[in-house]
């Protein structure tokens, strides 16, 4: 039986936007968690 793999993207896929976009969301992420340290002194606001 020959195996057959999926290809998930198109050759010619450009992967610098979804970099760049997840880059953004990691900074928005980063400075939110920063924002709610500042405000609240939890880490995980609610949780611990």
């Amino acid at each position: 039986m020959k195996e057959t793999t999926t290809q998930w993207f198109p050759p010619n896929f450009d992967s610098s936007k979804a970099e760049k976009y997840n880059g953004w969301a990691a900074m928005i992420g980063i400075i939110s968690g920063i924002g709610a340290y500042a405000i609240t002194g939890q880490i995980i606001p609610g949780v611990f």
